[in-house]
């Protein structure tokens, strides 16, 4: 039986290469004969959740020669759970090795019921695709494998790529008893012309990132700006156009006829637009940390899409730590000028409401998942009533204003919860910059139509239905959500589920202050715009 080509309940470990000397570091990738390289095994999980991680030696496997040691490189690998850890294997660069013993023990009883749950419970690894145990589909019983065999392939001084199989399969029963199994390796280097710049994009799906679906898709949302961007610029200016005429004939008339008149729509409210939204404290907190989450966004993909930031370890989770501090003056400048603007005056609170909202929302859930995440020995509030206190008819102004929004992204959205919950490296982050330049342009038309629609019905309200009605596209994102966890995903459990749904709340609630912040900017300045000439009674 070819235990090498059975597909079910993989195990995981990851497995990086470096080397401790000097000429031979993992930023340099250079290496000499004979030197030692050391193989780092990174968590392991079920292959169901990728972010659901444990540290790899909670499984009894042994630490060979070397003394095991931890690593972390960046702040982004610890908040990611990356536990790099040396496997004791020892590799030589351009040594071969056959069969070589990495140590041999005593499974007890309690190691082999660990070594079962693991295999049963479909854990895996992430970047060598090779096998720790698996399930017989017949009969049902249980293997791990106890050698490994590494091909390496080099070019000139550099490793280029390593590939992993696995061997060696003993049956793992319900034992009472230790059993003696012996751990082993096999190392053969192989040379290849492939160049070491271009070694990361055999990860890379292009089949199905650059599928034309993406492609269309992409155009979709171009046509839909272009179709929507029409509509508010001819149709809209149109309609003032109209309202300005009969306004202007108005003011011709007697005070008697004036009386008598007809005049109606958004002239009518001009003595209250400008007046303070409620919960002023917490809005100015809203705008400014969206406006700050928009600048950061784009930051963040621009500078991935000029240093390929995915091909390194947690370096876009580093990057975004970074930028966020350099454009936390963006949110206090712009939360503070919205608090002044309406009258502000507690600045002191404004400015602690805007520096603790979002980190205080993503602490809040982080540290739920975190608790259960400690429970299970893995790695790894804000009033809304007061904006929902409207009318009915503005209810449902918002619940349709994110639905253009979440059109334009829908796609995209597909190929990201793809790349993020089922192993597959996104990398064509100019698609997602186009998507979200669509997405504000999108957002901000929606918003003038919908604040127009709201002003002409004689309701001043609207800083709060600015903000909201494209900030709705996030719950469409997040029903999106909840549908793609049912029939997309094998996740089971409390932490699994708990950590999606977490971790996408925090995505979806950076969203919502994302596109309200773009929603009110659009909408104020439409406000300012057309009441700019309108003489106060």
């Amino acid at each position: 039986m070819d235990y090498l080509k059975r597909k079910r309940f993989w195990f995981a470990l990851l497995f990086i290469l470096y080397t401790t000397f000097v000429s031979a570091d993992e930023h340099s990738h250079k290496y000499e004969k004979g030197e030692d390289i050391i193989i780092w095994v990174d968590t392991v999980g079920p292959r169901s959740n990728q972010q659901e991680t444990y540290e790899y030696f909670q499984l009894p496997y042994c630490k060979g020669i070397h003394v095991s040691e931890h690593h972390h490189e960046t702040l982004g690998e610890a908040l990611l759970g990356m536990e790099l850890v040396n496997s004791g294997i020892n590799m030589k660069f351009l040594t071969n090795e056959k069969n070589a013993t990495i140590c041999e023990k005593e499974l007890t009883p309690k190691d082999v019921n660990l070594f079962r749950y693991a295999v049963v419970n479909n854990y895996w690894y992430q970047m060598f695709l090779g096998f720790v145990g698996e399930i017989d589909n017949i009969s049902g019983d249980v293997f791990l494998y106890t050698h490994r065999e590494f091909e390496v392939n080099y070019n000139g001084d550099k490793i280029i790529q390593v590939k992993l199989g696995s061997g060696n399969p003993i049956k793992l029963h319900w034992e009472t008893q230790d059993i003696p199994v012996r751990f082993s390796y096999s190392v053969n280097w192989v040379a290849t012309d492939d160049p070491f710049d271009t070694r990361f994009d055999k990860l890379l799906d292009t089949e199905f990132f650059e599928h034309k679906i993406h492609w269309f898709s992409i155009f979709n949302s171009f046509i839909m700006v272009i179709f929507l961007a029409g509509f508010v610029s001819i149709i809209l200016l149109r309609m003032l156009k109209k309202d300005y005429a009969r306004y202007d004939k108005e003011e011709t008339l007697g005070d008697l006829d004036h009386d008598l008149g007809d005049e109606y729509g958004w002239k009518q409210v001009h003595g209250d637009v400008f007046r303070a939204p409620r919960s002023l404290l917490l809005f100015s907190a809203l705008v400014g940390t969206g406006h700050q989450l928009v600048w950061l966004t784009l930051v963040i993909i621009l500078y991935t899409i000029i240093g390929n930031l995915y091909a390194e370890r947690a370096t876009i989770l580093t990057a975004s730590i970074f930028f966020y501090t350099l454009t936390s003056a963006v949110a206090g400048y712009t939360s503070a000028s919205t608090y002044q603007v309406y009258g502000g005056r507690d600045w002191i609170k404004n400015v602690i409401a805007t520096a603790t909202l979002w980190p205080g929302i993503l602490s809040v859930i982080t540290i739920i998942i975190n608790s259960i995440a400690v429970y299970y020995s893995s790695s790894r509030a804000i009033p809304f009533t007061v904006m929902l206190a409207m009318y009915a008819e503005s209810l449902v102004v918002i619940a349709l204003g994110g639905i253009l929004p979440f059109a334009s992204i829908f796609i995209e959205i597909y190929f990201i919860f793809s790349s993020f919950w089922a192993y597959k490296i996104y990398y064509v982050y100019g698609f997602m910059l186009f998507v979200f330049i669509i997405l504000l342009i999108v957002t901000a038309c929606v918003t003038i139509v919908s604040t127009y629609i709201l002003l002409n019905s004689e309701d001043h309200r609207w800083h709060w239905m600015s903000f909201l009605t494209c900030g709705s596209t996030a719950v469409y994102v997040y029903l999106y959500s909840i549908y793609y966890f049912i029939n997309r995903t094998k996740m089971y459990g409390l932490f699994q589920t708990s950590f999606y749904f977490g971790n996408t709340a925090i995505v979806c609630f950076g969203l919502f202050v994302m596109l309200g912040t773009i929603g009110y900017f659009a909408a104020d300045k439409f406000v300012r715009t057309i009441y700019k000439n309108v003489k106060l009674d």
